[in-house]
């Protein structure tokens, strides 16, 4: 007779036991196989980290701090003006302008061009046009000389207009008429060869008579 067991009872097949299966994968998850590999995209993002932003950014701040340390080691603090070399500017307006050309020239020790104006880069030979150069004086005061053929031009409306006339200063042998702005400030103008000559500014007047008694034809 066949053994039915303990207590009489039939012995039952043996169940086989359910694998539970990943969705996506098809693998058990307990099969123990490699996990799936990141995306490249993923990759960078978890590379891209505040950490990692800092770590690129610091070469180039280095940089532009010894850029900026070394522009500064450059300069003297104790003197903070800036010098400009006219000469560029007054051979373009020699070479275009219907006047002859009247520069400062042979300024004494401690006069020095930190400013330069011209409309000669727009004009054509023959029309009008306007030069502007400005000094810082010995006295440290600031001195400034416009010739122009262009009776509009704003360099010389913007002192002439509004001054009031204030009689005649011989220099150098030549009559400049005398006016005041209505800053205070002296000016000496003049006409000549169809040019307007201005010398002002807040400089003292023996050396704004200075700068007017220099003025020379142009010399390449």
């Amino acid at each position: 007779m066949p053994d039915t067991g303990q207590d009489g009872e039939q012995p039952r097949p043996a169940q086989p036991s359910a694998t539970v299966t990943d969705a996506a994968t098809g693998a058990s998850p307990d099969a123990g196989g490699p996990a799936p590999a990141a995306s490249p995209a993923s990759d960078r993002m978890l590379r891209f980290t505040p950490a990692n932003m800092i770590r690129s950014l610091l070469p180039l701040v280095v940089i532009s701090l010894l850029i900026v340390g070394v522009t500064a080691l450059r300069q003297n603090p104790e003197d903070p003006v800036r010098d400009v070399d006219p000469t560029s500017a007054q051979r373009a307006v020699a070479a275009l302008a219907g006047y002859e050309l009247l520069v400062p020239t042979d300024l004494p020790e401690g006069w020095r061009s930190t400013s330069v104006r011209t409309d000669a880069g727009s004009v054509q030979a023959g029309d009008p046009v306007t030069l502007q150069i400005g000094w810082f004086t010995p006295g440290e005061e600031y001195a400034g000389y416009v010739i122009s053929d262009d009776p509009g031009a704003a360099a010389v409306a913007d002192v002439l207009d509004g001054a009031s006339a204030d009689g005649t200063e011989l220099v150098e042998g030549q009559t400049w008429e005398r006016l005041e702005t209505q800053r205070g400030e002296t000016v000496l103008t003049r006409v000549v060869d169809g040019a307007t000559l201005v010398v002002t500014g807040s400089a003292t007047e023996d050396e704004l008579t200075t700068l007017a008694g220099s003025l020379e034809p142009y010399a390449p």
